[in-house]
């Protein structure tokens, strides 16, 4: 039987196992589906009803939450021949995700909901009802792999296709969770045009349905407009370093670190170049700003680490991801007790802010994820 790198092991069949397909409505997640279907498990497709009041069409819905979405996947599912239900996790993603997005936003902090949708709701929500039931593992269409080890224990690694890994959103997954975790598309070395030729093979219709993106639970894609809805205006004051008043915003919430355009200063920097905002700051309400160079960070504070697998022993020099769809950078990280992580770069890094998360590399095995709680500027470190 046909299978894939990592895939849990059950009683039934041999390896057959009782997989839950999770199924967006989009084309990674119906061809993940088919796979595991095509490779003689017993699967069965979910669809996750995340928003209260899911739009009706896709029309000025960018995210993966609308009821077209659902009926995308149910149609996915009956074209692979597998049971179909639609789980309503509103209320607990609404809790985890939605409301954790709008604190650390109002706390002056940037956060990842897509990190921590993976962690709370389909690897923890999902995961536990679906052991609950009696299935094996959950199937995703995230592209990422899971080695097995000989000791039996199982480890998480970038997808075989650089250009497409996910394993950055992943790397809140712990051990047992990945023992129970399935990625029918992670040792796929194909451009998405053949995934979606693959689709279309298969007679799903979603074949041709543009990929989701931004925040799924922003349908216009407004993220300030969002976060202004549920913090409200708050005149304050746009300072550079020596903190020279040069402006006011109508709220802090609204800034990320690294942010260049939408200041609106009224007169130029000194030196005539663009100025970025450094700092924000939701205690006084203000924001700081000043030249890139200043965005140079040489070391960080991470908190609540998650291992997938043990925790690493001692310093160790790894290489870091600091974005869904950043590049690599090699990093010196240490554990700080149980709760907190100290990673130092090797060269300067820029757009880092509080609130991202970081995830460790060794080569392709992902180590773990912490969230960023502190910054060193490289200059003052140079200073």
């Amino acid at each position: 039987m046909t299978d894939f790198p990592g895939a849990p092991t059950g009683p039934r069949d041999g390896r057959r196992l009782r997989v839950l397909a999770a199924m967006s409505g989009g084309v990674d997640s119906a061809v993940a589906a088919a796979r595991a279907a095509e490779a003689g498990h017993d699967v069965t497709g979910v669809h996750l009803a995340l928003s209260a009041n899911p739009r009706s069409f896709r029309t000025g819905a960018r995210g993966c939450c609308t009821i077209e979405d659902s009926r995308d996947a149910r149609r996915a599912a009956d074209v692979i021949g597998i049971p179909f239900y639609v789980w309503d996790l509103a209320e607990r993603f609404r809790e985890d995700v939605v409301e954790d997005f709008i604190a650390e936003y109002e706390a002056g902090r940037t956060p990842n909901p897509c990190l921590r949708c993976n962690e709370k709701i389909k690897f923890a929500a999902l995961l536990d009802k679906a052991l609950a039931l009696g299935f094996d593992a959950v199937c995703t269409g995230h592209y990422a792999t899971v080695v097995e080890r000989a000791d039996g224990s199982r480890e998480l690694h970038r997808a075989s296709d650089m250009a497409k890994d996910q394993s950055y959103v992943l790397g809140v997954l712990d051990e047992r969770q990945l023992a129970h975790a399935m990625f029918p598309l992670g040792d796929t070395l194909t451009t998405k045009d053949e995934i979606r030729a693959e689709a279309e093979r298969r007679g799903l219709a979603v074949a041709k349905k543009p990929d989701s993106h931004d925040i799924c639970f922003i349908a216009d894609g407004d993220t300030q407009g969002f976060l202004a809805r549920h913090l409200g205006s708050s005149e304050g004051d746009i300072v550079d370093e020596d903190g020279r008043r040069l402006g006011t915003h109508e709220g802090a919430h609204g800034f990320t670190i690294g942010q260049r355009k939408g200041l609106r200063i009224g007169h130029p920097a000194p030196d005539g170049k663009p100025r970025y905002v450094l700092d924000i700051s939701p205690v006084n309400n203000t924001v700081t700003v000043g030249p890139a160079e200043a965005l140079d960070i040489a070391a960080l504070t991470a908190i609540k680490p998650r291992w997938c697998g043990a925790p690493p022993v001692g310093p160790g020099t790894y290489t870091a991801q600091l974005r869904a769809h950043g590049g690599e950078t090699e990093v010196m990280a240490e554990r700080i007790g149980e709760t907190e992580l100290r990673v130092t770069f090797a060269e300067p890094v820029r757009g880092v802010a509080p609130g991202q998360a970081i995830v460790l590399y060794d080569g392709a095995r992902v180590v773990g994820s912490a969230t960023i709680a502190a910054t060193e500027r490289a200059r003052a470190v140079a200073s």
